[in-house]
């Protein structure tokens, strides 16, 4: 790793002491401190104040256990995580996620993270994140909203449309979010439509949520494509998953005139160089949960189930699965191969080694609080138009979106000319974000 501004160091090293083993939190606390190194001359009243040594431990972290029964009878247990991290800008906001990989540590990298994602937005929400190490996958609807029933018992303490507004993330999606929301309502006797984001359109949700943050993502690109002159017409694009921010990118992707011509999940990669049918891919994943694989047995794509989809020749690519998915090979295939741009769909899907390599290699790149923020954004309008008893057309909430992600991708840039670094999304989105936060504690006090 990169050498910290000697102040940051052993700020960098407290993390180390009090959070160890969890790497994925370290990796995104040493990517927002290495950014800092202007910040700390320039501002140095946040050193005084010890905002950045406060920024980097949770608010309040809660764990607790989460029994559940199974279909055939048998009682199981999980682990559940909710860590409040700041809520110096509004209430903590930030999704749930549910798959056998989550721990303490997982779930405080994608707080953190989102602290200066929200930030960003310009809207009035602060950063916190969930979950839990139970997998949906292979689970009836049954079992699954025992488990939420469960899981929301011991939460429901914790939220409220001022205090802790969660989301959907990878394994909650609009079933598991609907039965969330029931069993808050049950406990609470109170149809507090605030206190969850990513409902059905029926009962409280937003025109655009499930879209939004694929979409946001290609609207981000739009912005630098439009830096260098250029669109997405005759752009052949890469995206990894085939989840909602997947799809919904590649929807963009489409719309905007570029070619997606791979898709991936965890079983391997199809490649369809006349561009992959959407429709196709929606109808498999949203509708009957299958494979990717499957649509390749139907249709004119090739099936890779070992390799690298970054193999895959392109103009952009979309990291859109999960963390640290493209590594340092993944970065090498797509700068030998003339990738002009990369932007994360996911939170944190680049290595470390992987953004270095990138950066030798001349690819524009987008970090994720950034370029994926859309999704947050647009659950915050949810939030606006429940607190008002309002809905809004598709097209009214997805110009919001529009302008919302053109504002982060112009604060990004802005910034990183600011403190002499053109051109530099990462340090363009982290600078930003702390410095929003940064002045809210300020003006806070200690707190």
């Amino acid at each position: 790793m990169s050498t910290l501004h000697p102040t940051l160091q052993p700020m960098y090293e407290t993390v180390l002491r009090r959070n160890p083993g969890e790497v994925e939190f370290h990796q995104a606390a040493h990517e927002v401190l290495e950014s800092l190194r202007p910040v700390v001359d320039k501002r140095p009243e946040f050193v005084d104040a010890s905002i950045i040594e406060r920024i980097c431990e949770p608010e309040r972290q809660i764990i607790f256990r989460v029994p559940w029964v199974d279909d055939s009878g048998k009682v199981r247990i999980n682990r559940g995580f909710r860590v409040e991290f700041n809520s110096a800008l509004g209430p903590y906001k930030g999704g749930l996620r549910f798959h056998p990989s989550v721990y303490l540590g997982i779930v405080k990298f994608l707080g953190f993270e989102q602290i200066f994602k929200n930030a960003l937005t310009s809207m009035p929400i602060g950063g916190g994140k969930g979950g839990s190490d139970f997998d949906p996958k292979g689970r009836s609807d049954g079992e699954i909203m025992r488990f939420c029933q469960s899981f929301m018992t011991e939460l429901y303490r914790h939220l409220g449309e001022y205090t802790d507004v969660p989301a959907g993330d990878i394994g909650v999606g609009g079933r598991e979010i609907g039965y969330l929301f029931g069993q808050y309502k049950r406990i609470t006797n109170r149809y507090e439509a605030g206190v969850l984001t990513g409902k059905g359109l029926s009962w409280g949700g937003s025109q655009v949520r499930t879209e939004a943050t694929g979409y946001g993502t290609v609207f981000f690109v739009h912005e630098m494509l439009r830096a260098r002159k250029t669109d997405f017409d005759g752009k052949k694009v890469v995206v990894s998953g085939s989840g909602n921010v997947a799809i919904y990118a590649a929807e963009k992707v489409a719309q905007l005139g570029g070619t997606v011509i791979a898709l991936s999940d965890s079983g391997g990669y199809i490649v369809q160089e006349g561009g992959i049918d959407l429709d196709a891919v929606k109808e498999l994943k949203e509708v009957r949960r299958g494979r990717i694989s499957e649509y390749a047995e139907k249709r004119d794509a090739r099936f890779v189930a070992d390799g690298c989809i970054w193999d895959v020749p392109c103009d952009i690519a979309l990291p859109c699965a999960t963390q640290n998915e493209l590594d340092e090979s993944g970065a090498g295939a797509l700068v030998k191969n003339g990738c002009i741009i990369v932007a994360e769909g996911a939170n944190m899907p680049t290595t470390p080694e992987a953004l270095r390599v990138l950066r030798r290699g001349g690819i524009e790149f987008a970090p994720g609080k950034a370029a994926n923020a859309g999704g947050v954004a647009t659950s915050a309008l949810e939030m606006q138009q429940n607190a008002s008893r309002d809905t809004w057309t598709f097209e009214y909430a997805e110009e919001r979106l529009h302008d919302i992600m053109q504002g982060i991708y112009g604060t990004c840039a802005m910034t990183a000319e600011e403190y002499g670094m053109p051109g530099d999304y990462v340090a363009g989105a982290n600078i930003a974000g702390f410095i929003r936060v940064a002045d809210a504690m300020l003006a806070l006090g200690v707190i």
